[in-house]
């Protein structure tokens, strides 16, 4: 990958490749996962969040062989079947783990594995069969022969392998090849050997097989997991104009009937409602968006909350810790960090509330702000019901506006206003006349 951050903790659909794995893990409902760490150990348990998960160390990276191997004391009483899945390998469906267990019960094989057919089947391991279809062996690609590399069914290394047999075979491998590593491949030869029956699944969709070992191959996987995400959603009743440019992370949630436009990203655990309508160019990431919400073209939301018939946008910025009420209208160029805003109200123009609450079917007129940081605490401000703020306002926090109170256009406000007042500033107007024509003709005498 050329990175400082280990592979399988390179993000995919929101989350690192390795919780694409405990999730595939955790969907058969183990009674034990262990994870074999080595490069970035700290790093990647860290990332797991305190999954329940026996972490095993794996030292020395001697090959997958010795990786599993690290793994016999977690499994030292345990007398069932063992999955093993990589890291790297995102996609691999719950469906087919279980048609792999199901698989493995029925031919009451020692070991079954998971193989696909590709195009191209450069860095897998081969999968030799004799004439009669019977698995002989996997070669890994450096290993193989000119005739073997020809071969396009490959090895998935996804494995369902008795505990008893397990162990036993792991002891039995040497590292007498190219790479001299321990290649878990070797227990099929081992299973073999040993007389012991031995069973391969093809995969249904040879993508979900598909490793993860450079930033193209992440790349095309993106791709691979939005199709699969995007559909799910479209099948789920919400409308995607194009899904070609539509990006949604597996653990968004988006209720039915809404319709989310073009270059949109709804990311990490965003909730849309149902019946919403997101214009296009949006960007979400852990949203609470309610019911009939319309976001208008190329807005901005992340950690926030949006009650139900919402109107937001056009290029309008919620920043953490937002809510707004029912039917509240954020309007073009406003801008609200850790805001409260109360049913109904509106803030239709070019405005910035931070650290504010606002209560119900007030109206902030253009151009307002508070002013919420004098360079070194932030102040709240808090504004009633049905206040009137003129445009060009400037509310210096801390700050309390009483209900039913009128700002008038151009007022800086210092001190807190009771309910029912008018506040203003006294400045006078003043008018010069012709001072347009005046200030011409100086001009011009200037010039000459």
């Amino acid at each position: 990958m050329n990175s400082a951050l280990p592979k399988v903790l390179h993000p995919l659909g929101g989350k690192p490749l390795v919780a694409h794995a405990l999730k595939a893990a955790e969907s058969l409902k183990p009674k034990q996962v262990a994870v074999v760490i080595g490069h970035g150990a700290a790093a990647v348990r860290a990332a797991c969040n305190g999954a329940p998960v026996a972490w095993v160390t794996q030292k020395e990276q001697l090959g997958t062989g010795h990786a599993v191997a690290c793994a016999k004391d977690v499994f030292q009483n345990f007398a069932g079947t063992i999955v093993i899945l990589n890291g790297d390998v995102p996609l691999i469906r719950s469906e087919t783990l279980r048609r792999l267990l199901d698989s493995h019960y029925q031919t009451q094989a020692a070991l079954t594995f998971v193989t696909a057919r590709l195009s191209d089947p450069r860095g897998y391991g081969r999968i030799v069969r004799d004439g009669t279809g019977r698995v002989l062996r996997v070669v890994e690609e450096r290993d193989a022969s000119p005739e073997e590399a020809e071969i396009n069914e490959i090895n998935a290394g996804i494995y369902a392998v008795a505990a008893d047999f397990l162990f036993s075979a792991l002891a039995t491998l040497t590292n007498a090849n190219r790479q001299k590593e321990y290649y878990l491949t070797d227990i099929v030869a081992a299973a073999l050997r040993a007389g012991k029956t031995v069973a391969a699944l093809e995969a249904g969709d040879a993508r979900e097989i598909l490793g993860i070992n450079s930033r193209e191959e992440l790349a095309a996987m993106e791709k691979v997991l939005q199709e699969r995400i995007n559909r799910k959603w479209m099948e789920a009743g919400v409308t995607l104009k194009d899904p070609q440019t539509t990006y949604i992370d597996e653990s968004a949630r988006i209720g039915r009937d809404t319709t989310i436009g073009p270059n949109s990203h709804i990311l990490g655990e965003t909730v849309i409602g149902e019946r919403c309508r997101i214009d296009g160019s949006a960007y979400f990431a852990n949203m609470r968006i309610g019911n009939d919400v319309h976001v208008k073209f190329s807005v901005v939301m992340s950690d926030a909350e949006v009650g139900d018939g919402a109107i937001i946008g056009p290029f309008a910025h919620l920043r953490p810790g937002t809510s707004l009420g029912r039917n509240v209208h954020i309007g073009n160029f406003v801008e609200a960090k850790a805001a409260t805003l109360g049913d109904g109200t509106k803030a239709n123009h070019l405005t910035y509330l931070g650290d504010v609450t606002i209560g119900r079917d007030t109206n902030i007129g253009a151009g307002t702000i508070t002013c919420n940081y004098d360079g070194f605490k932030k102040y709240p401000t808090k504004i009633g019901d049905r206040v009137q703020v003129g445009s060009d306002s400037t509310l210096v926090a801390p700050i309390v506006i009483g209900d039913d109170a009128y700002i008038a256009t151009a007022t800086t406000v210092r001190h807190d206003a009771p309910a029912g007042a008018l506040i203003y500033n006294d400045r006078a107007e003043k008018v010069k006349p012709g001072w347009t024509e005046q200030k011409r003709k100086k001009m011009s005498e200037g010039k000459s």
